[in-house]
């Protein structure tokens, strides 16, 4: 159940509906997840600075559980996510930071309980 957020200074309509199903198949094919376990939401039009600079970025931040805890994972992730959206966003790589943050699964609440119990 990875939650992906992205936040930018791009304006909102940079971000379509279409790109944001199109990030999750991306993102969860990355991930090894399925498309219905992901959970994503869009900041866009945000004053940021990424490198010393204004000009246009992003930041991801994704959180799973099980598969964001190693440097061999994430450098995988990192390459597939960077390609979707330094293609789709017209952005250099140096203009994209992703975190990857891994999660315990009685860090994570569903369905009245935490994902321990499920």
């Amino acid at each position: 159940m990875p939650f992906v957020v992205l936040e930018s200074n791009l304006p909102a309509s940079s971000f379509s509906e279409d790109f944001l199903k199109r990030f999750c198949s991306v993102t969860a094919a990355a991930l090894g997840k399925p498309e219905d376990r992901m959970n994503m939401v869009m900041h866009p039009g945000l004053p940021m600075l990424v490198g010393g600079s204004c000009a246009p970025c992003v930041l991801v931040s994704v959180s799973a559980i099980s598969v964001t805890d190693t440097a061999e994972k994430n450098k995988e992730h990192s390459a597939k996510i960077f390609g979707f959206l330094t293609k789709e966003l017209s952005l250099a790589e140096d203009r994209i930071v992703i975190q990857f943050l891994e999660l315990q699964p009685h860090q994570v609440g569903k369905k009245g309980t935490v994902m321990s119990f499920l």
